[in-house]
């Protein structure tokens, strides 16, 4: 394999299947299988999930809720979806553990990252929950902040799109994908692959990103075997 550890970041919608909101346990098995194969060839995976699927803190801001509330009920609705990712890669014989940047001590283990680099090194997939456990970050940044402190080789941005284009090809049929791309070259482009925050993150650390579609069937094992799959921006 060419990533020895992955810092796996998935999007609260992409739990959704094909349901308006809340969780498809079709998709949440289906993700567990595809975990469990790169599991298996001996990838230290670190996960991080959003919870756009229950709830968006900028989205209950914009119909006048207080933001800083409405981004803690965001990082709860991470958890929710944190313990339901557990449960199926549970279901699926495979080592889990659970660290929350905000201590919910009935539920998960709370972040400690010399405890976590510790269940990466003995084969257990750990699932940070709760965001970076601060208002006014994404959980893009919450993955690449936990991506550089656990040392992780790359992030993986599992998607329902397969790379980063020219333009959204969900809505412009001419768009062309990019298979490589430079941090220089989505900042002159102007490109959307992550917050910036998130983005300046990686890129200070020289932490490289692939955007890929996570819901074909054994792109994830692809990616860990370093085959050309979505878009691999670096330095």
């Amino acid at each position: 394999m060419k990533y020895k550890r992955i810092l796996l970041k998935l999007s609260g919608e992409a739990l959704m299947g094909d349901r308006q909101y809340g969780i498809d346990p079709k998709r949440l098995a289906e993700y567990a299988d595809e975990i469990k194969q790169i599991h298996a060839k001996g990838v230290q995976i670190a996960i991080v999930i959003g919870g756009g699927n229950i709830f968006r803190g900028v989205a209950g801001a914009s119909n006048g809720m207080d933001r800083v509330q409405g981004d803690y009920m965001g990082m709860l609705a991470t958890v929710i979806n944190g313990m339901a990712l557990q449960g199926a890669l549970e279901d699926a014989g495979l080592p889990t553990r659970l660290q929350t940047a905000l201590k919910i001590e009935a539920i998960a283990e709370p972040y400690i990252k010399r405890r976590a680099v510790r269940h990466l090194e003995k084969g257990r997939i750990v699932i940070f929950g709760a965001g970076t456990g601060n208002p006014y970050f994404t959980t893009d940044t919450a993955a690449v902040l936990r991506g550089v402190e656990v040392n992780a080789d790359v992030i993986l941005k599992g998607t329902r799109v397969d790379g980063i284009y020219t333009a959204d090809p969900e809505k412009d049929p001419t768009a062309v994908k990019y298979d490589t791309l430079t941090f220089n070259d989505v900042l002159k482009k102007g490109l959307n692959v992550m917050d910036t925050t998130a983005f300046t993150l990686s890129q200070e650390n020289e932490l490289p990103i692939i955007v890929f579609d996570m819901n074909k069937e054994g792109n994830l094992a692809r990616v860990c075997d370093g085959e050309v799959v979505g878009t691999t921006v670096n330095v």
